[in-house]
């Protein structure tokens, strides 16, 4: 299953412009916001899960952060780390797949607005959940972003998972702390909409 995703993903990546994809942004300001809102400031050891082309990396980077890009797609990495330049070598890049991955230190923030809405399989999401409760120091910061509960039902030709925060706090469990929530609607690169739920939540155990 985990190399069928990769293969998925790789292939999506060498196929399309980045800036062709459903969910491209052309600057991620609802993640800063969701950051601002929960007071997260620099320097702070942040990984982005599904990181991939996204440009969040350059604005942690201007802002001061510590910052690790995981994606499962060397292409999507590749992406970024051509756009960044001689910056990128300031950057943890890590190719992996989120479910079978075990972080070997922890963060202050975790950020994932591309991976979870995906995981349709409840194992995939309990090895998920594991891999965070690994990554992320006590008292850190976790932020997701996916599909609301009106949102599509399926994304570059794959079921999604939708998500209300309430949902998405009972799936992450006891340990995670509803901090901030909000919502946001994207539009795509064609023009259409699509409904995200933004969460930010700090972890109490």
């Amino acid at each position: 299953m985990a190399s069928e995703r990769q293969a998925h993903w790789q292939g999506v990546y060498t196929t399309k412009g980045s800036d062709a994809l459903s969910w491209f942004q052309p600057s991620p300001e609802p993640s800063l916001r969701m950051m601002d809102a929960l007071g997260i400031k620099a320097p702070a050891n942040l990984i982005d899960v599904g990181g991939g082309a996204s440009t969040l990396v350059d604005e942690l980077l201007a802002r001061g952060f510590k910052v690790t890009v995981l994606d499962i797609a060397e292409a999507a990495l590749a992406v970024s780390r051509e756009r960044l330049g001689e910056a990128a070598k300031a950057v943890e890049w890590l190719v992996a797949d989120i479910t079978t991955w075990r972080p070997d230190r922890v963060y202050q923030i975790w950020h994932d607005r591309a991976v979870f809405h995906f995981l349709t399989d409840a194992r995939d999401r309990e090895r998920y959940i594991a891999a965070l409760k690994a990554g992320l120091a006590p008292g850190g910061a976790a932020i997701f972003a996916t599909f609301a509960e009106d949102g599509p039902e399926r994304c570059s030709g794959l079921p999604v998972m939708r998500y209300s925060a309430d949902a998405l706090a009972t799936e992450l469990g006891p340990d995670f702390a509803l901090a901030h929530h909000a919502r946001e609607t994207h539009l795509t690169p064609w023009g259409s909409e699509q409904s995200f739920t933004w969460a930010g939540f700090r972890r109490v155990a």
